[in-house]
Protein backbone atom coordinates (compact mmCIF):
# COMPACT_ATOMS: atom_id res chain seq x y z
CA UNK A 1 0.00 0.00 0.00
CA UNK A 2 2.80 2.45 0.89
CA UNK A 3 4.53 1.90 -2.45
CA UNK A 4 1.23 2.58 -4.23
CA UNK A 5 1.02 5.91 -2.40
CA UNK A 6 4.58 6.66 -3.49
CA UNK A 7 3.73 5.80 -7.12
CA UNK A 8 0.81 8.24 -6.88
CA UNK A 9 3.40 10.95 -6.11
CA UNK A 10 5.33 10.01 -9.24
CA UNK A 11 2.18 10.11 -11.39
CA UNK A 12 1.06 13.46 -9.93
CA UNK A 13 4.56 14.84 -10.47
CA UNK A 14 4.55 13.86 -14.13
CA UNK A 15 1.03 15.27 -14.54
CA UNK A 16 2.26 18.60 -13.11
CA UNK A 17 4.29 19.03 -16.28
CA UNK A 18 1.07 19.27 -18.31
CA UNK A 19 -0.90 21.86 -16.32
CA UNK A 20 -0.55 25.62 -15.88
CA UNK A 21 1.32 26.78 -12.78
CA UNK A 22 -0.93 28.09 -10.00
CA UNK A 23 -4.06 26.71 -11.69
CA UNK A 24 -6.57 24.63 -9.73
CA UNK A 25 -5.19 21.51 -11.43
CA UNK A 26 -1.64 22.49 -10.47
CA UNK A 27 -2.59 22.96 -6.81
CA UNK A 28 -4.59 19.71 -6.74
CA UNK A 29 -1.72 17.67 -8.19
CA UNK A 30 0.93 19.46 -6.16
CA UNK A 31 -0.91 19.03 -2.86
CA UNK A 32 -1.77 15.38 -3.63
CA UNK A 33 1.89 14.68 -4.38
CA UNK A 34 2.98 16.42 -1.19
CA UNK A 35 0.45 14.62 0.97
CA UNK A 36 1.50 11.29 -0.51
CA UNK A 37 5.04 12.08 0.58
CA UNK A 38 3.80 12.64 4.12
CA UNK A 39 1.70 9.46 4.15
CA UNK A 40 3.78 6.72 2.52
CA UNK A 41 6.32 6.36 5.35
CA UNK A 42 3.80 6.23 8.20
CA UNK A 43 1.63 3.78 6.21
CA UNK A 44 4.64 1.52 5.60
CA UNK A 45 5.59 1.58 9.28
CA UNK A 46 2.01 1.03 10.49
CA UNK A 47 1.44 -1.90 8.12
CA UNK A 48 4.89 -3.40 8.75
CA UNK A 49 5.79 -3.11 5.05
CA UNK A 50 8.91 -0.96 5.26
CA UNK A 51 11.58 -2.06 2.82
CA UNK A 52 14.81 -0.94 1.20
CA UNK A 53 12.95 -0.83 -2.12
CA UNK A 54 10.25 1.41 -0.64
CA UNK A 55 12.82 3.74 0.86
CA UNK A 56 14.65 4.06 -2.46
CA UNK A 57 11.36 4.49 -4.37
CA UNK A 58 10.44 7.27 -1.93
CA UNK A 59 13.75 9.07 -2.52
CA UNK A 60 13.42 8.69 -6.30
CA UNK A 61 9.84 9.96 -6.23
CA UNK A 62 10.98 12.96 -4.17
CA UNK A 63 13.54 13.78 -6.85
CA UNK A 64 10.90 13.44 -9.59
CA UNK A 65 8.47 15.65 -7.66
CA UNK A 66 11.05 18.37 -7.00
CA UNK A 67 12.29 18.26 -10.60
CA UNK A 68 8.79 18.52 -12.08
CA UNK A 69 7.92 21.36 -9.70
CA UNK A 70 11.08 23.24 -10.61
CA UNK A 71 10.48 22.73 -14.33
CA UNK A 72 7.06 24.34 -13.94
CA UNK A 73 7.98 27.12 -11.51
CA UNK A 74 11.48 28.29 -12.37
CA UNK A 75 10.54 29.83 -15.73
CA UNK A 76 7.86 32.03 -14.15
CA UNK A 77 9.65 33.09 -10.97
CA UNK A 78 11.87 36.12 -10.66
CA UNK A 79 14.68 34.55 -8.70
CA UNK A 80 17.47 36.87 -7.67
CA UNK A 81 21.12 35.92 -8.18
CA UNK A 82 21.86 35.58 -4.45
CA UNK A 83 19.16 32.93 -4.15
CA UNK A 84 20.58 30.88 -7.04
CA UNK A 85 24.00 31.06 -5.37
CA UNK A 86 22.60 29.93 -2.02
CA UNK A 87 20.62 27.06 -3.55
CA UNK A 88 23.74 26.01 -5.48
CA UNK A 89 25.75 26.03 -2.25
CA UNK A 90 23.18 23.78 -0.58
CA UNK A 91 23.32 21.44 -3.60
CA UNK A 92 27.13 21.32 -3.39
CA UNK A 93 26.95 20.39 0.30
CA UNK A 94 24.41 17.65 -0.49
CA UNK A 95 26.63 16.26 -3.29
CA UNK A 96 29.62 16.27 -0.92
CA UNK A 97 27.48 14.33 1.57
CA UNK A 98 26.55 11.75 -1.08
CA UNK A 99 30.18 11.36 -2.17
CA UNK A 100 31.33 11.11 1.45
CA UNK A 101 28.81 8.35 2.11
CA UNK A 102 29.90 6.50 -1.02
CA UNK A 103 33.54 6.69 0.01
CA UNK A 104 32.98 5.82 3.66
CA UNK A 105 30.14 3.29 3.42
CA UNK A 106 30.21 2.21 -0.24
CA UNK A 107 26.55 3.18 -0.65
CA UNK A 108 24.31 6.18 -1.20
CA UNK A 109 22.76 7.38 2.02
CA UNK A 110 19.78 9.69 2.35
CA UNK A 111 19.32 10.63 5.99
CA UNK A 112 15.77 11.35 7.09
CA UNK A 113 16.68 13.67 9.94
CA UNK A 114 14.17 15.96 11.60
CA UNK A 115 15.83 18.97 9.95
CA UNK A 116 15.69 17.31 6.52
CA UNK A 117 11.98 16.60 7.10
CA UNK A 118 11.36 20.21 8.15
CA UNK A 119 13.26 21.39 5.07
CA UNK A 120 11.09 19.17 2.90
CA UNK A 121 7.91 20.50 4.49
CA UNK A 122 9.02 24.12 4.09
CA UNK A 123 10.10 23.52 0.49
CA UNK A 124 6.73 21.89 -0.18
CA UNK A 125 4.83 24.83 1.28
CA UNK A 126 7.03 27.44 -0.48
CA UNK A 127 5.21 27.52 -3.87
CA UNK A 128 1.69 27.61 -2.44
CA UNK A 129 1.54 31.33 -1.52
CA UNK A 130 3.86 32.55 -4.30
CA UNK A 131 1.13 34.45 -6.15
CA UNK A 132 0.67 36.66 -3.07
CA UNK A 133 3.95 36.40 -1.08
CA UNK A 134 7.37 37.68 -2.14
CA UNK A 135 9.72 34.75 -2.79
CA UNK A 136 12.67 36.53 -1.17
CA UNK A 137 11.20 36.24 2.32
CA UNK A 138 9.94 32.69 2.18
CA UNK A 139 13.10 31.46 0.41
CA UNK A 140 15.26 33.00 3.13
CA UNK A 141 13.60 30.77 5.73
CA UNK A 142 13.71 27.62 3.58
CA UNK A 143 17.35 28.11 2.56
CA UNK A 144 18.45 28.76 6.13
CA UNK A 145 16.87 25.54 7.39
CA UNK A 146 18.10 23.60 4.31
CA UNK A 147 21.67 24.79 4.86
CA UNK A 148 21.67 23.76 8.51
CA UNK A 149 20.09 20.40 7.59
CA UNK A 150 22.70 19.73 4.89
CA UNK A 151 25.57 20.57 7.24
CA UNK A 152 24.05 18.38 9.96
CA UNK A 153 23.63 15.51 7.49
CA UNK A 154 27.28 15.80 6.47
CA UNK A 155 28.34 15.79 10.11
CA UNK A 156 26.32 12.63 10.77
CA UNK A 157 27.79 10.89 7.74
CA UNK A 158 31.39 11.82 8.53
CA UNK A 159 31.11 10.93 12.22
CA UNK A 160 29.41 7.61 11.55
CA UNK A 161 26.21 8.75 13.21
CA UNK A 162 24.04 7.84 10.21
CA UNK A 163 21.09 6.51 12.19
CA UNK A 164 19.78 9.99 13.13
Amino acid sequence: MANIITVIRILCSIALLFVSPFSKSFYALYITAGLSDMLDGPVARKTGTTSTFGSKLDSISDIIFVTASLIKLLPILNIEKWLYVWISLIAVIKVINIVSALIMYKRIIFLHTILNKITGLLAFILPLPLPILDLRYSALIVCTVATIAAIQEGHYIRTGNILK
